[in-house]
This record gives structure tokens, sequence and C-alpha cells, in this order.
């Protein structure tokens, strides 16, 4: 090293360098900085430097990162200790010194490669010397950067927020399930960086926008390989495994031991995303569409069958309409298209094509699907159709013939919704998808996309049948949004005859058990009756339901659709009317502070309310919160007796400060899976005068 510079140790001072970067929620002992912002490193000598001019003209800096680090392409820095540094590059200085240390100040470009790196230091092209390994991530703080996120609430909520929600159910019963991102768990970057290390252009990693493409791809491809068909759950008899936070799945995705994820539950998917992208720096969020069409192929048009007993028949080959659908936004800036298409984009995986998994991913410019601009990415058309897309309901006849109904669907891409910034709000973004429904800007993009695509010689699938109907009737339901356990549920169906003469009527309704993703899961019950309806008349019939008059229970983590075909014998045309219902579990009521103090016992009481007829038996409580609870903790209670309320208290320990979120989960013999949230703000301790 020569006699000069005989470095006795390099101090990282990692936890000052990671408070400074935002990074020092995941480790005080190992450097992890973001690039585009100075951090400092601490040399010491072994014998003190006698001049530091001539010194310091000897030395350089060399970063690495990669199995094969080269300058070619951008994974190997070799660059001078000066201030003169080149404010695109690699650049170091020294900001303080004595006869015995150094403290240099060293800077990444803000387009610098992100990974694992070693830094070493040469002196007058001798062989250089490891001072030890850092890790580089991007910098949402830093305006050059394509992460760059102006707004600093935002910057805390879609980066360095572990306590999240994501939002299921149906458009009228939005069910908010407590979430753990945790990205910042001790191996949860090293686990993101592994899982893009499958990509070997280490070089690209400097590209934000490559990077969500690559763990997009690989992230869905894990999933396919490890979700358990609704099918095979239902033969096997698999319970769903315990889906509280992206971390134990993403070790479980990557290592290939744990349980399979349940097909109900995939849409961890977009969760584990989530995580994977705020760990290495990039903002990001999981929002949910309600009633979005899949599988389209960018057709504007959806086709469900239903039987002359207002069953669902089979599937169209245009496409479902789901209940639900959760994705994940992504925000970073698009140097690559047009102007305009900066800020949030969507990840979009595909099934890939010819094996090629790294490229079965697209990122979508939010802005694109709004405006309809389906030139820019393919992706924009399956996901402008997800949520543009018009339902076709036919009625299968007895003999075969298929008959359009007229029909009112509900509208598709209803209420797209995500957490609020700094606060457990359900915030509708829907607005950023589309323009309002039946606005000329709406007009405008559908005509645009319609004549696009018809351009392409893609007509089938654009426009919906148009009819002709000489003898109208009119037909509305009216539901209440869930379905309660042990109680019964008020329905109505309307019927209008705007005409003066008098009308016979066949009206059926069924009630099915679908999954999220639209796929049919059980018939549970059917009824049909005639009716006279005399002219000019608004005819209201209210019927009672309940759970005991299914054929058999709904399947785990369905829902109710219900469905109403009115045909009268002056017409051809069918009338037709739909409504998905939730179904209501039983509800854990938590009862805490909303403060507490740092190292004092705080109290929770937890209520189990037994709407059934039936006991819950096996009753088993869980209790987990980062910075309340060290570990799981879980507690077995027993049953609890029909009509019953059991209430049982909980006693533990504030270990962080700050607003924390406590999660109580319960397991029986009926249920799995039931779970509440409580959030409570830990203060620091009171200090004695």
């Amino acid at each position: 090293m020569g006699q000069a510079l005989r470095i006795k140790r390099c101090d990282f001072q990692a936890s000052k360098n990671n408070e400074e970067h935002h990074t020092k929620a995941i480790s005080s002992q190992h450097l992890i900085v973001r690039r585009g912002q100075p951090f400092t490193l601490l040399l010491h000598f072994r014998a003190p430097v006698p001049k530091f001019g001539p010194a310091l003209k000897k030395v350089t800096l060399i970063a690495q990162t990669g199995e094969q680090p080269s300058e070619a392409n951008r994974t190997q820095a070799t660059f001078p200790i000066s201030s003169l540094g080149d404010p695109k590059w690699w650049k170091a200085a020294v900001e303080d010194r004595d006869s015995e240390s150094w403290t240099l100040s060293v800077t990444s470009p803000t387009d610098a490669v992100i990974g694992h790196y070693s830094i070493l230091l040469q002196v007058s092209g001798r062989k250089p010397r490891l001072l030890g390994r850092f890790t580089l991530l991007f910098n949402p703080w830093n305006r050059e950067d394509d992460v760059f996120l102006e707004n600093e609430a935002q910057r805390q909520e879609y980066l360095l927020n572990q306590n999240g929600l994501i939002y299921l159910g149906t458009a009228d019963c939005i069910q908010a399930v407590a979430w753990d991102f945790g990205q910042f768990e001790r191996d949860v970057v090293d686990l993101s960086l592994s899982l893009l290390s499958v990509d070997k252009q280490v070089g690209a990693w400097g590209s934000p926008q490559h990077v969500a493409r690559i763990l997009g791809a690989l992230l869905h491809a894990l999933k396919e390989k490890q979700v358990l068909s609704m099918a095979q759950a239902t033969q096997e008899g698999a319970l769903l495994g315990k889906r509280r936070g992206s971390v134990p799945i993403l070790r479980q995705w990557l290592t290939g031991r744990g349980q399979p994820v349940h097909a109900a539950q995939a849409w961890v998917l977009a969760a584990v995303a989530c995580t994977a992208l705020r760990s290495l720096g990039i903002p990001a969020r999981v929002i949910t569409t309600f009633a979005s069409a899949q599988g389209t192929g960018g057709g504007l048009l959806v086709d469900e069958y239903y039987n002359e007993e207002g069953l669902q028949n089979g599937e169209g080959q245009r496409g479902r309409i789901w209940v639900y659908q959760t994705s994940t936004e992504c925000w970073m800036a698009r140097p690559a298209l047009p102007p305009g298409y900066d800020g949030w984009q969507i990840l979009h995986p595909s099934d890939p094509l010819g094996g090629e998994v790294l490229k079965s991913c697209d990122l979508v410019p939010v802005r694109a699907i709004k405006e309809g601009t389906l030139d820019l990415t393919p992706a924009v058309a399956d996901l402008f159709a997800a949520v543009n897309a018009s339902c076709v309901v036919w009625k299968c006849r007895e003999d075969g013939a298929l008959e359009l109904t007229d029909s009112n669907t509900k509208y598709v891409g209803n209420n797209i919704s995500t957490k609020g910034v700094g606060s457990d709000r359900c915030e509708d973004i829907t607005q950023n998808y589309k323009y309002p429904e039946g606005s000329l800007q709406e007009k405008e993009v559908l005509e645009k996309v319609q004549k696009e695509r018809l351009e392409q010689g893609k007509d089938n699938g654009i426009c919906p049948p148009s009819l002709e109907i000489s003898d109208p009737l009119y037909l509305f339901l009216e539901t209440p949004c869930f379905l309660p356990l042990g109680g019964d549920v008020q329905f109505a169906v309307t019927l209008i005859n705007p005409r003066d003469q008098e009308k016979t009527v066949q009206l059926a309704i069924g009630v099915q058990a679908v999954y999220y993703n639209g796929v049919l899961a059980a018939e549970l019950w059917r009824k049909k009756m005639l009716l006279t309806l005399s002219g000019n008349l608004v005819q209201r019939i209210t019927t009672s339901l309940s759970s005991s008059h299914f054929e058999q229970s709904p399947p785990q983590d369905t829902f109710l659709r219900l469905t109403a075909v009115a045909t009268h014998s002056q017409s051809s045309l069918s009338c037709f009317a739909q409504e998905d219902i939730a179904i209501s579990r039983p509800q854990l009521a938590i009862e805490m502070p909303k403060t507490a103090e740092q190292y004092q016992p705080l109290t929770v009481t937890v209520s189990i309310h037994n709407p059934l007829d039936a006991p819950l038996k096996d009753c088993v409580i869980s209790l987990l919160g980062r910075g309340l609870i060290h570990r799981e903790r879980s507690y077995r209670l027993g049953s609890v007796r029909p009509g019953t309320t059991l209430r049982t208290q909980f006693q533990f320990t504030p270990t962080h400060v700050g607003l924390q979120r406590l999660v109580v989960e319960m397991d029986c013999n009926m249920f799995q899976n039931l779970t509440n949230y409580r959030n409570v703000s830990v203060m620091a301790p009171h200090l004695a005068a």
C-alpha cells in the first residue's frame, strides 16, 4: 500500500449514513445508501500521513458490482479523490482530515446501477485493497433520479410505510385487509436483489423501468408455479395459508419451501411486488379495481351467458368480469416515451411467450389508459378494456338458441381504490384511469379507441349489439351489500310495464357463489314465478333470503351473485339484472387506547361474536405487530357458543416509538384468517424531572 498510506481500517459510518439516506430502518450495521446522495467513509491509517497533497494524488477508489464488473456496462467505476469530480460519474472528496485519518465524501451518479457494491482503494496503481461493501438503492429524494417523488408525505407512504391496507370485496362493500409490506425486514433487500439476479443484464439495473419489469415478470412466474387452484384446494381439503404480509411469501417463493398460495388469494402478487419495489427504492402502491373486465384481448365487450332459471351458464369467449382485481403501481419517469407519461405506471405481467419469462411484464403509464393511447405499448389495450368494456348478457334457451337480453349490469371499472396518504382512508383514484361516466371526454376517448381498433382490423368486440325494443319491460334489483351470517337478507325485484297493455311475465331469480375472478363456485338457490303486470304498472317483489335456504354452504372466500331474468310472452327480448353480494364473517372487535407509552404495559380487549346457530370450536387467537410484540403470540380460547360474545384481554409492552399497528387473527373449525387491526401511537417515556 506504500509507506505513506497504510490503512488500519475503514469506518463506513453505517448508522449516520443510513439515517441520512432513509435506510436506518433496514440496518444500522450494513451501509445502505441511495444514489446521487453523498455518504461518508472514515479512513484510519496505521501511521501518520506526512504530506497530504502528494499522498492524495496517488489514491483512487474503485466501486464495483455484479459478477463480472466492467466500466463498459457501468458496473465498475474508478475515480480519484478530488473536489473536481465529474458530477455525472462517481466522485469522492476529502471533507476532513488529520495526520491519522481522512473523512471521505463519496457520491454515486443519479443513474448508477443499483445492487451490492464493493469499494476498493488503490495507491499508485498497486493491487487494490478492499475497504468494505455497501448496497446502493434508487433515490426518490433526488430530483435527477427517475424515481424522484416531490411530495414528502407521498414518499413516506409509498416508500417508507410498512403498514398497508389492501381493498377487497365488492364496489358496494369494500373491505380493508391489513397488510404488512415489510420492506425494511433485515433480508428483504437481499431477497429482492437475489430475485433480480436472475436477469444477467446487470448494467441495465440503473433503469427503474427495467428493474420494475423484471421483478413483475419474475414474481408473476413464481406465483403461477406456487398457486393451488380452487378445484385442487377443494379436492385436497387444503386450508388457506397465513397471508398477513409479503415477506414470508417472498421467502417461500424464492426458497421453494412452504405451503402453496390458494388461488382465491392470488391477489398477494400485487402486494409482494409492491414490497420488492419499495425495498429497492421505487415508490409503489397496491390498487384494486372493482368489476374489472379481464381476458378480453383488448376488446371492449365481455359475454355472459345465463339460462332461463337465472343462473350463469358457462363462460363467454370474450373475457370475464372479475369481482375485483388487484394491481401494482410504481412511480417513475419515462424518458423513452413521449412527454406526459411520467408518474404512476402499472405493472402488467403476462404469460411468457416462447419461454421468455423476463420479457413477460409490461409497464404501462396510467395516463395512457385514461387517454386510450393504444400505440404507446401493447398492454394499454388490455388495461383500457379492463375499466371501459361493456358486458353483453345472453340468455340460453332450452333449445340451445342464444337470445340477447336488455341488461343493466354494473358499470365496469368501479371504485379503483388504494390506501390514502398518511391515513387508513380508502382513496378512490378512478379519475386517474378514466373520465367521468357520460362525460364528453369519455365519449371522445371511446370513439378514438374504437376507430383505432377498426383500422387495425380488430373490430371483434368493440361495440355492443344494438337492440330494437318494440314492447319494453324494465327490471331492477335492490340488494344489500352483504349477507349477514345467521340472519336474513331482504332484496327486491322491481318490474315496470310502461305500456297500456297487460303483460304476462316469467321471472327467474338465481343465486350462485363465485370467486373473486368471476369463476363459478356453486349453485345455491333458484326460484321461478309467473306474474301478470297490468298496464302502466310498477310492481315490487320483496323476498327474504338466508344461508339456510341454500342447497349447500357457499365456499369460503366467495361472493353471492344474485341474478334476475324476466321474459314476457309478447316479446322475444328478456330483461336482466345482476348484483354481487359479499358474505359477512364473524367480526373481531378490538378495544385499545389510541396512544401508549414505550416500555409500559398495554392492555387490549378482543371480542368474538358468534351469530350462527352452531358453536365456533377450537378458536385460536393470534396477535402480531411490529414494534408492539416481539414475536407472534397465539392463544387457545376453546369454543364460542351460538349467539354469544367471548371477550378476552391481552397485555404486551410496546418497544418502538411511532404509529404502530396491532393485527389480531382468529382461526376456528368453521373459518380461517378472520382478521382485524387497530393503530396505536407509541410515545417516548416521560422522564422524571
